[in-house]
């Protein structure tokens, strides 16, 4: 973005919109991955039961750990929201959350082809 005297300005940022977005994301990809994946070892060790148990705990573990990083993030003052010396302490729980979301279901994956 342009001003009017010819010098760039960042974009404002808000970090409580933007953590809640990722979450939304998170938790969209985590749902399809671990469908997918637990499906597939569920096909190939035929552990039903374990794979549905499984699924339930890890859906009941991951909402509360995403629900902290949102309500984290959520609760900061409109100051704080804006403030770019939090991009440190953001790209640290972004890099959290990502990891959950996407290792958790391959973790999952895991376990039930070595019980398999």
């Amino acid at each position: 973005m342009k001003a009017l005297d010819g010098v760039s300005q960042a974009k404002p940022v808000d970090w409580r919109k933007s953590m809640s977005d990722n979450v939304a994301i998170a938790l969209i990809v985590y749902t399809i991955l671990n469908i997918f994946l637990t499906v597939d070892a569920i096909k190939e060790t035929g552990l039903k039961s374990l794979a549905m148990l499984c699924l339930v705990v890890l859906v009941a573990g991951i909402t509360p750990a995403c629900r902290w990083f949102e309500k984290r993030w959520r609760d900061i003052s409109e100051e704080e929201a804006h403030d770019r010396a939090l991009a440190g302490a953001y790209r640290r729980d972004q890099i959290l959350l990502w990891l959950l979301a996407l290792g958790l279901p391959f973790a999952l994956t895991l376990v039930f082809k070595t019980l398999g």
